[in-house]
């Protein structure tokens, strides 16, 4: 068992949240009680995984996709309301880390998806560094990447072929919704760059920069974080820790 404010010190120093500038709080973004056992971790706080977490029995719920982001509307109402509602009627705490969580170098999305998919990582690139870049050994076909994708991730990527005869050796990553990062990836002499979204400008740069282009899922490529933490965090205090995931297609 650990007391909230020791958790939240520890994450927060851990993923150095104070270097990031982000689009919603990271850290503790809903207060419940004070001492916490049992840790749900989730890719996102929807009603969904925060009624698992209740079922299980949770202390709190840390995940990637909090609350409070910027640009929304301030009011509690509708869905805002119940899903805070459902957190403050067990006192769960709700701890959200959204750019920490991807830009870690051990436990972040990107360390974690890489090394899943047996990529050496050699620089990273963009704001925060986020973007990864590596090296697939050996070199591989675009069709390879495409199942071993599938295979590390659950679900069958989209894929914008590049030149036909390109085969993929150094390869660039980001999770999550980076689609507009494909040209960085390009600069960067990358074979092929893989993200979690795709928009519809990435058809047409894969065609004329040769480059493959590889959509594997927002959320798929998002569930690495938080279970790493989930995993530290039983090593480090004792936690009990249980991942829910909620599938999404997106």
């Amino acid at each position: 068992m650990v007391s909230r404010e020791a958790l939240v010190s520890h994450l927060n120093d851990l993923l150095e949240v104070e270097t990031f500038k982000d689009y919603c709080p990271n850290g503790l973004q809903v207060e419940g009680r004070s001492e916490i056992q049992r840790l749900a971790c989730a890719v996102t706080a929807s009603l969904a995984v925060i009624e698992a977490a209740v079922a299980w029995g949770a202390d709190a719920l840390l995940v990637h996709h909090g609350y409070f982001w910027k640009g929304e509307a301030a009011p509690l109402v509708g869905l805002k309301q119940r899903r805070i509602r459902a957190l403050l009627a067990v006192e769960m705490n709700l701890l959200a880390y959204h750019l920490p969580l991807d830009a870690h170098p051990e436990l972040g999305n990107n360390a974690r998806w890489g090394a899943a998919m047996g990529w050496r990582p050699s620089e990273r690139f963009g704001e925060y560094r986020l973007g990864w870049l590596g090296w697939c050994e050996p070199a591989i076909t675009p069709e390879a990447l495409q199942h071993a994708l599938q295979r590390v991730l659950g679900r069958e990527p989209l894929w914008l072929p590049g030149d036909e005869h390109r085969r993929i050796e150094k390869v660039a990553w980001c999770s999550g919704g980076a689609d507009g990062w494909f040209q960085a990836a390009v600069d960067a002499g990358a074979d092929a760059f893989v993200t979690g979204e795709v928009s519809e400008p990435c058809y047409h740069l894969a065609r004329e920069s040769g480059v493959h282009f590889f959509a594997a899922g927002h959320h798929a490529t998002e569930r690495f974080g938080v279970q790493a933490l989930g995993e530290h965090l039983q090593a480090r205090f004792g936690l009990e820790w249980r991942f829910i995931d909620q599938p999404n297609p997106v």
